[in-house]
């Protein structure tokens, strides 16, 4: 008994957070090292996550959200630590979904009366997941706002579909503090709590893959949004999500990032993705990756096996890739049922309008498969390459070399090794920023005074990344 409760205690000192942020403004989430998925199973986490809720204490008491119902224990006995609920003026609940509403239903049992502030959405998403219990709603809509007290104000702004219907954010004027609900999060346990403190690569590669995966299907609102957001002119000096890291540092990088991804996330590199049953359609997939590397040494090339990796990561790479070939052998008059899901998950994504793509697979008897892919893919949305290696059996060397036609597939017209080629007496070496952002001196960056032809070794050092403003001193060669 006396360790289950010395666990416990280590449980609310270290993961329920109250960590002051600035001003009368504190975190007060959770913080989950141990998280391993996410969206029952669909979401793979790979750094950990948190629940981001917040507690401002002007003459008017407000909390921001609450975190997910299985740490309800803990945030609930926390939170009474750290504030007399009956105190408590308001809860802001920018967005319904179990993972920031799962301790509502326990708050609510303690103060009954709390005014909840929320989208007419929301109210539809809190209802139906907690039940009608006549909670006392405030329906809200971009540009009400509410007086906190201290000349502050809560103003808020409605974000349909980021990403979901109900969702909203919330900007707090005086310290200038906008909560963005999933809005530029990421699936991150950063115990440092700051973007600008925690390990960059890992932090724009969780906050790319979260964007990939769950935002990007709404990417024609967040352009829009984007867009209403700036022209709205709020002097934003700090960005706290609902998961991750705090942007404190040039908070609107991460806003430009998300713009940069809405509009063409591609980057020079291709994705080759299978199934196999008995390896014949493996061959293939690694053929077709040599041939991509050797007719474009620049290009970044991957090969993953969709039984083998989460199709969360392979979507991250397709999501960033110019081309993708994929291969499944014939079974059952169609493709692996791996193959199929994966396909479909890609489609749900919305994003592969106009990518190239290619098919490819062994067969026994049969031979539907490639057909059956083709069509899946097509119904994805990318333009798929009338060439195809189709394969009687396992793959002989004339099978083999068929991997060079489609490399040259989806190397035409895209930018191949042989429309890279870099000014004469250029550095021909890229280097990608830690935001996704690829340097390529034969294109340089000429909005911002590099012109094309500029090696790296000759861009000023205080040149900064256009889509992040990171520093020079933060990129890195790519191989």
């Amino acid at each position: 008994m006396h360790s289950m409760q010395r666990y416990g205690t280590i449980l609310q000192e270290v993961n329920i957070m109250r960590k002051h942020i600035k001003g009368n403004v504190s975190l007060i989430g959770y913080l989950d090292w141990d998280l391993q998925k996410f969206h029952g199973d669909d979401f793979t986490i790979h750094n950990g996550s948190s629940q981001n809720a917040y507690l401002i204490e002007e003459e008017k008491t407000i909390l921001m959200d609450t975190v997910w119902a299985p740490h309800q224990f803990e945030y609930m006995e926390n939170l009474k630590k750290e504030v007399n609920l009956a105190k408590v003026d308001a809860i802001v609940v920018q967005h319904g979904e179990c993972d920031h509403s799962g301790t509502l239903p326990a708050l609510m049992r303690e103060r009954p009366d709390l005014p909840i502030y929320c989208t007419a959405n929301a109210v539809k998403s809190l209802e139906g997941q907690w039940g009608k219990h006549g909670w006392d709603f405030h329906v809200v809509k971009t540009g009400d706002e509410l007086d906190i007290g201290n000349g502050k104000k809560l103003v808020f702004v409605e974000m349909p579909m980021l990403h979901w219907p109900d969702s909203m954010a919330t900007f707090l004027t005086g310290d200038n503090i906008l909560f963005s609900m999933d809005a530029f999060g990421q699936h991150y346990a950063v115990g440092e709590m700051y973007a600008d403190l925690a390990d960059q690569d890992t932090l724009w590669n969780e906050a790319e893959r979260y964007y990939a995966n769950i935002v990007s299907p709404f990417a024609p609102m967040v352009t829009k949004k984007v867009k209403e957001i700036t022209a709205m002119n709020l002097p934003i000096e700090m960005i706290c999500p609902s998961h991750g890291a705090i942007w404190r540092n040039d908070p609107l990088k991460i806003v430009e990032a998300y713009g940069k991804w809405a509009a063409d996330p591609t980057e020079d590199r291709i994705t080759v993705i299978y199934g196999t049953m008995w390896h014949g359609t493996e061959k293939l997939a690694h053929a077709i990756a040599d041939e991509l590397s050797l007719k474009s040494p620049h290009t970044i090339v991957k090969v993953y096996n969709v039984d083998h990796t989460p199709k969360d990561d392979i979507a991250y790479e397709v999501f960033r890739s110019k081309a993708v070939a994929i291969g499944s052998p014939t079974i059952l008059n169609g493709v692996l049922d791996s193959v199929a899901a994966f396909t479909y998950y890609l489609k749900s994504l919305k994003l592969m309008k106009g990518r190239k793509a290619a098919v490819f697979g062994c067969y026994g008897w049969s031979g539907e498969g490639n057909k059956v892919l083709r069509q899946m893919m097509t119904d994805a949305g990318f333009d798929v390459a009338d060439t195809e290696i189709r394969c009687s059996w396992n793959p002989e060397n004339d099978d083999l070399a068929q991997a060079a036609g489609i490399a040259d597939a989806l190397l035409e017209g895209t930018s191949a090794a042989s429309d890279d080629a870099p000014a004469a007496g250029a550095d021909s070496g890229k280097w990608r920023c830690p935001c996704g952002y690829v340097y390529d001196p034969a294109k340089g960056d000429p909005d911002n005074g590099v012109p094309a032809g500029t090696p790296w070794e000759k861009v000023p050092d205080d040149w900064t990344c256009p889509v992040c403003h990171l520093p020079k001193s933060a990129f890195r060669k790519v191989d």
